[in-house]
């Protein structure tokens, strides 16, 4: 079958929109007629060269649709139903096993190749493959080939066109503050950035009823959307001075801290920020060369937890359906983020996102003949 998708060719960082060619499904895939598509950061490396991919491409990970057809093996869904696409993993390594897919042995071949793991692509343009699975969807695209394994299933009433960022960049925010850090009520957070996955974070904070609710972000919008979206507090960074203040600000430190930014003097601050028995988490996608220095006294001194976190360390299946839960009774305003966009405009779409005009843009596919 034909789609019509945003094709990302090698040295470009703008797409071209194009015709491409779908194979049949295999027994384990998917085809889902996407109806929009969020942008996340991760896109934004890999359509830049900062994360290697594999040229032609159709990039997209936060796709939202409806199942038109299904593999002869695929039990979990069915045509008609309305769904989110997540992350990929192979289903079998250690982690696999353990529930914790997100950690997948083969995490990076499966989601940013653009390619199946046996290396086969069910795109072409004529006589050229494209790769048409990366995060296991590229959903830059009218149609999608996915797998049974990264399709979740969502209550048909839920707006599915705002729901697509729930498989990535909401899920890796609210998903660390609610699967990870699971603060108790009353407890102390601060997010180092304010983008879509900082506030997604804040938002789930407020769900799990954190005090303070901390921002640090230098773009002043964006601190004011925060404190709407529930902040307590939204600081200007103030260089070397910003952890010892929030330190001092909340009386000897935050217990839970989140990183968006990826910038070391910034993880320096945030562990200054600590408390004793603190934590903090890192969630954004690096070059290979960003390295963090920090104090090991300071953290033997305060028993602090710093750690990576993939996605939220999220059950897709069962962690978006909470979170369209969330949305459905208002408790996590994700259209207070976002702003759509057509296909044909979606390298205004990701300028945007860059330039931090749009927190969270969507594209929205042209409706099926």
């Amino acid at each position: 079958m034909r789609a019509r998708a945003a094709v990302f060719r090698a040295g470009d960082r703008a797409p071209v929109l194009e015709e491409i060619t779908l194979a049949p499904i295999r027994a384990d895939e998917v085809l889902v007629r996407i109806v929009a598509s969020g942008i996340c950061h991760t896109d934004l490396m890999c359509a830049g060269g900062r994360v290697p991919v594999m040229h032609p491409i159709v990039l997209g990970h936060e796709g939202a649709g409806v199942v038109e057809a299904t593999g002869s093996r695929v039990t979990k869904v069915r045509p008609g139903d309305h769904v989110v696409l997540s992350f990929l993993s192979c289903g079998h390594c250690a982690s696999c096993v353990a529930g914790k897919a997100c950690y997948c042995h083969a995490f990076y071949p499966a989601n940013f190749l653009g390619r199946r793991l046996d290396g086969s692509t069910a795109a072409s343009i004529e006589s050229d493959t494209v790769g048409a699975h990366f995060f296991g969807q590229s959903s830059f695209s009218t149609y999608s080939v996915a797998n049974e394994r990264n399709v979740v299933q969502v209550r048909s009433d839920a707006p599915l066109e705002l729901l697509g960022p729930l498989g990535c960049g909401v899920q890796t925010g609210a998903g660390t503050v609610l699967n990870v850090f699971r603060p108790a009520r009353d407890e102390s957070f601060v997010v180092f950035g304010a983008g879509g996955v900082g506030l997604s974070a804040v938002m789930a904070a407020v769900i799990a009823g954190c005090a303070p609710i901390i921002v640090v972000e230098p773009n002043a919008s964006r601190r004011a959307l925060a404190l709407e979206l529930g902040a307590t507090s939204a600081f200007e960074p103030a260089g070397e001075r910003t952890g010892a203040d929030i330190a001092k600000a909340t009386g000897g430190g935050v217990l839970y801290a989140l990183d968006t930014t990826g910038v070391p003097a910034v993880l320096q601050q945030a562990v200054e920020a600590l408390a004793p028995r603190g934590q903090l988490a890192l969630l954004t996608l690096n070059g290979p060369d960003a390295m963090l220095s920090v104090s090991l006294q300071s953290i033997l001194a305060k028993g602090a937890v710093i750690r990576g976190v993939c996605e939220g360390e999220s059950d897709s299946d069962r962690f978006i359906p909470t979170l369209v839960e969330h949305l459905m009774q208002g408790r996590l305003p994700l259209e207070r983020l976002v702003r759509f966009y057509d296909l044909h405009e979606i390298s205004d779409a990701l300028a945007d996102q860059e330039s931090q005009r749009a927190i969270k843009p969507i594209i929205r596919m042209p409706v099926a003949r």
